[in-house]
């Protein structure tokens, strides 16, 4: 927030928490100019920018039996309480997790569904399960909860910067004129 600031002082932002298929529906009704989510093939008249690509972790209880270990194998999650997201408000997710399951052999379904990180970071604690989420995730885990990355490649999901092709405004091209900017200057952070 601080950056777009200083780059663009006279801008308005408001921030709206919703899922990506919500955000990529508002974009195509002209309800915002830009969001920051998944990108969601469903929507048409739509544009993406990559700002990055975020590795899937094993999330889980810090006394789970596999917390003593530093990356998680495959094999590992067989037989555990599986939380996961739903295709319906989460396909992109989704899609990735079941794609990943199918590319090492073991079925991702999950046991419990979670609408949105919060829910999904209170199952884990709550049923001693583990889940599949967003690197992001990790710094909202209350110290009960720890995360540990997949051993090989794990399942990578993109973050991009969307907005309708329709959009015209002059604010949403000079936002997307210092994306690139903005980019560089956040990973040197």
């Amino acid at each position: 927030m601080s950056i777009l600031r200083e780059e663009l002082p006279n801008i308005e932002v408001v921030v709206r928490s919703e899922q990506s298929p919500d955000l990529a529906n508002a974009l195509v009704r002209g309800k915002l100019d830009v969001a920051f989510l998944r990108r969601e093939e469903r929507a048409s008249g739509l544009v993406y920018k990559l700002l990055r690509r975020e590795a899937l972790v094993v999330v889980m209880p810090a006394n789970h039996k596999l917390a003593a270990r530093k990356t998680i194998r495959p094999s590992d999650l067989v037989d555990e309480i599986l939380i996961g997201v739903p295709n319906s408000n989460s396909p992109v997710l989704r899609a990735v997790t079941d794609r990943y399951g199918k590319q090492v052999g073991i079925d991702l379904t999950p046991d419990h569904e979670a609408l949105n990180p919060a829910v999904a970071i209170s199952l884990v604690a709550s049923t001693g399960g583990v889940g599949l989420l967003p690197l992001y995730v990790r710094n909202m885990l209350p110290p009960t909860l720890i995360s540990r990355p997949l051993n090989g490649a794990p399942p990578m999901i993109d973050l991009v910067l969307g907005y309708s092709r329709a959009n015209t405004s002059p604010l949403l091209k000079t936002l997307l004129g210092k994306i690139d900017q903005l980019k560089f200057q956040v990973e040197k952070r």
